[in-house]
């Protein structure tokens, strides 16, 4: 019997103007960067960027997104570890803290599923 096979379809606003590419993380099991292995990314063109993961085995997953402003792939923190960049998660995670898989989390089941993700900062724009 073939494997079950769904799609996720990510949309990410508050998508800041003045370029930088938005990107998007598809996460298993937690939020690190292990855990964030199939990605994606497109240009910050307008305030909201759409995205699709097809082909993903049914499970329990989570979405991580951030506005890379300054082109270097990576989200930049300040020394004691806060985004510097706009960034957010599935399941509408506030800015009280460290993430949580948990809380980001969704039932991905076939045929697929729609997640929104509102990007925002932790710190005021330097």
């Amino acid at each position: 019997m073939p494997v079950a096979a769904a799609t996720v379809h990510v949309e990410v606003d508050g998508i800041e103007p003045g370029g930088g590419q938005v990107r998007v993380a598809l996460c298993q099991g937690g939020l690190s960067e292990a855990s964030c292995s199939r990605g994606d990314d497109a240009p910050a063109s307008a305030d909201r960027a759409l995205f699709t993961f097809r082909g993903v085995a049914p499970g329990t997953y989570a979405v991580a997104a951030y506005q890379d402003g300054n082109g270097n792939g990576r989200l930049d923190r300040t020394g004691l570890g806060l985004p510097l960049e706009p960034y957010g998660f599935s399941g509408g995670i506030g800015r009280r803290g460290r993430p949580d898989f948990a809380e980001a989390a969704f039932a991905l089941r076939d045929p697929g599923v729609a997640v929104r993700v509102r990007l925002a900062r932790a710190l005021p724009r330097r």
